[in-house]
């Protein structure tokens, strides 16, 4: 009998590469308010993999602007990427924040983002994805971080609520990020031991 498959996180790196372009290719976005990010990941990957990788991880938030679902271009917040694999590409989930705070821009409606790959979801992976990446936030000064999603994402609010999530609110996003109505959770951070 074979053993259930196991879904890890590992950091971008080019061994994994050719997962998350199949992915892309399969029109896969990472950023799921902006449907156009696949294509131009796959021109960053072809460009230069090497540099597209390596823009994955930004702990000091030096890289390039980011462009929102409107054209406009902000700063960009220190954070990193995470890929789910399981043998093969699964998702991707990301933490961003400010240094000394867990206060963030009008422009970053949440810490923590994700996205599970059509072909892979109801899985469990983005729960297990989800409760990692709470651990590891401790560790960037985060006692707290909010999540948001949609009021209609009955997925991914289940996500959120099995890693503690608590309903903070439902609002309208800035016109910049859609000016649709969303759900913010917050979700505490595990304590770190020392």
């Amino acid at each position: 009998m074979n053993a259930p498959v196991q879904m890890r996180l590992v950091w971008p790196a080019r061994e994994y590469l050719p997962g998350y372009v199949e992915a892309l290719q399969r029109g896969w976005s990472p950023d799921n308010m902006r449907q156009e990010a696949g294509a131009e990941a796959l021109a960053r990957i072809a460009s230069n993999a090497e540099a597209f990788l390596a823009s994955l991880v930004d702990r000091e938030g030096r890289g390039a602007p980011v462009t929102l679902p409107d054209g406009s271009v902000v700063r960009r917040l220190p954070g990193y990427n995470r890929w789910m694999w399981d043998g093969g590409f699964c998702g991707h989930i990301n933490l961003r924040w400010q240094p000394g705070t867990e206060a963030l821009p009008p422009y970053c409606l949440g810490h923590i983002g994700y996205t599970v790959v059509p072909w892979k979801q109801r899985r469990g992976y983005a729960t297990q994805a989800l409760r990692e990446v709470l651990e590891e936030a401790g560790g960037e000064g985060l006692r707290y971080v909010e999540i948001t999603t949609d009021p209609d994402n009955v997925a991914s609010q289940r996500v959120i609520e099995r890693n503690g999530g608590v309903l903070v609110e439902q609002f309208v996003a800035p016109a910049a990020l859609g000016g649709t109505r969303k759900l913010r959770y917050r979700v505490q951070v595990p304590s770190q031991s020392s």
